[in-house]
């Protein structure tokens, strides 16, 4: 099985690399291996090939690319048709001096490097959390929330009785996974504190009491509500570039432009959402019949002793203040990490750009950009296209059926037209582009896998049985051109006792 997805590699010639690493069951560092190849069958097709688990004795850039290298090599798969290589955001992956990514670069300037997008979008989010105290807070208060409901059946059989959408927890490596916990506050605030309230009658335990009453004002709360609607807009537009960006067959110029759309809209929001965010509140202060008024408590000094006070504070003064202190902050934050975390997608789109956007420049510019693109392509003297010819290609190409297509549905036109003798430059180009993933979401997934496979039951499992396993279970189509009856009769002459004399 794993031969087959060899020569497949092979056939394509262009690949990259995509690694992540977890521990398992029994405490190894197990590395998932995933290779990203353009599939030249009836039409082009992205694939992903998981090759297996490899255990990281060293998690270091030295030893994580070693243990890749010898992989490949045990593989006879050439290192150097290595053109894109993926990582999560970790310092010994993306470190720029001993990073795995520096170390294979040395070997193979090709080989380059896009940062996981998933994961960079994920700390764009953390970010702009922990920027603002207001935020901080915020969803210590939610997490408070599901806290006390889940503590006792009891508790949460009066929530379930309640809401129709049930409170959730959150991952707190995954930012954008915590609009599930979000989404029950935003649309059922009032039956959530009605919840809280019966809590708070119900049970004897004096201190849930008093935390069942602090939570339900809270909700009840004017700022706890902007709060809650200003989040769930944000995650929302963060969660659904997001999930875009996980798929397997997710393509960088496509990317680039997503990311830019989010980026697009999160300044349009940075204008609008504040007031917004007011109207809806106030629309859920009425739903719970509370008065939608914010009021900042302060500290007062005495000479005896230290009291706090609450003053009755315009509402306008506290909008402008929270609006300051939270609102901007927040969403400056977020458009400003945006644009530092994907820098480095967006320069090895620009290097590419050429291949898309060759019918807006100029006959220098064109040039220009082309010899740029050979030379990101070059290693030694050896280079995959010819920049000039390669100009001169998409000079001559012919009618295209949009202006706007993907660097995909480019290949995907010139394939079905035959033209791959005709511009063979152009051809070679679109493929690599193509190669270059954007996320190491294919790692991760295998990871589950990994932990239905390597369970507490099975924690003795050999590495061999458990790759084979995980390549049968996650590559399916592979799997299934296996025979199994052959192999369980192979596997039932070999533990055979009876002797044939």
């Amino acid at each position: 099985m794993l031969d087959t997805m060899v020569t497949e590699i092979k056939q394509s010639k262009y690949y990259s690399i995509i690694l992540d690493c977890t521990p398992d069951v029994s405490h190894q560092e197990q590395m998932s291996v995933i290779i990203r190849t353009v599939k030249m069958d009836k039409a082009p097709e992205i694939k992903e090939h998981f090759m297996g688990f490899l255990v990281a004795c060293e998690t270091t850039g030295l030893g994580l690319s070693s243990l890749i290298l010898n992989k490949l090599m045990e593989l006879n798969i050439p290192f150097d048709d290595c053109r894109g290589q993926s990582y999560d955001n970790g310092a010994n992956m993306k470190g720029r001096n001993k990073g795995v990514q520096a170390r294979l670069l040395e070997k193979n300037p090709r080989a380059l490097y896009v940062p996981c997008g998933a994961h960079s979008l994920n700390l764009v989010v953390a970010d702009a959390a922990k920027a603002s105290t207001d935020a901080i807070s915020y969803f210590g208060n939610v997490q408070k929330l599901y806290s006390l409901f889940s503590a006792a059946p009891q508790r949460w059989a009066i929530l379930r009785e309640h809401v129709t959408v049930a409170l959730k927890t959150w991952s707190d490596t995954r930012w954008e996974s915590r609009i599930n916990s979000i989404e029950a506050v935003r649309y059922q605030a009032s039956n959530i504190r009605e919840a809280l309230l019966e809590v708070r009658e119900k049970v004897t335990d004096p201190l849930t009491k008093v935390e069942a009453q602090s939570l339900a004002e809270e909700v009840g709360s004017y700022r706890f509500l902007i709060c809650t609607v200003v989040w769930y807009d944000i995650l929302h537009h963060v969660n659904h570039v997001s999930k875009l960006l996980q798929s397997p067959k997710m393509q960088l110029d496509v990317a680039v432009d997503l990311l830019t759309k989010a980026k697009t809209s999160l300044t349009n929001y940075r204008g609008t959402g504040f007031a917004s965010a007011q109207a809806s509140a106030k629309d859920m202060c009425e739903e719970m019949n509370v008065e939608a008024v914010l009021k900042q408590k302060r500290l007062r000094n005495t000479k005896k002793h230290f009291a706090y006070e609450a003053p009755e504070e315009p509402i306008a003064d506290a909008l402008k203040r929270l609006e300051a202190t939270f609102f901007n902050v927040v969403v400056d934050t977020a458009i400003g990490s945006l644009k530092d975390r994907f820098e480095t997608l967006g320069e090895v789109r620009d290097r590419f750009g050429v291949l898309l956007n060759f019918q807006k420049l100029d006959d220098q510019e064109l040039c220009n950009q082309c010899d740029n693109l050979c030379g990101t392509l070059s290693s030694g003297d050896e280079s995959d296209i010819d920049g000039k010819e390669l100009a001169v290609e998409v000079k001559n190409l012919p009618r295209l059926p949009s202006d706007d297509m993907t660097a995909l549905e480019l290949l995907t036109f010139i394939h079905k037209k035959h033209l791959e003798e005709l511009y063979p430059n152009l051809w070679v180009a679109l493929r690599i582009a193509c190669t270059l993933p954007v996320t190491v979401a294919s790692a991760e997934r295998s990871f589950s896998k990994l932990k239905l496979i390597k369970t507490y039951l099975r924690s003795s499992m050999g590495q061999d049985r458990l790759t084979g396993l995980a390549i049968i279970s996650i590559n399916h189509e592979t799997g299934k051109q296996l025979s199994y009856e052959e192999i369980i009769a192979d596997f039932a002459n070999k533990k055979a006792r009876k002797q044939t004399f």
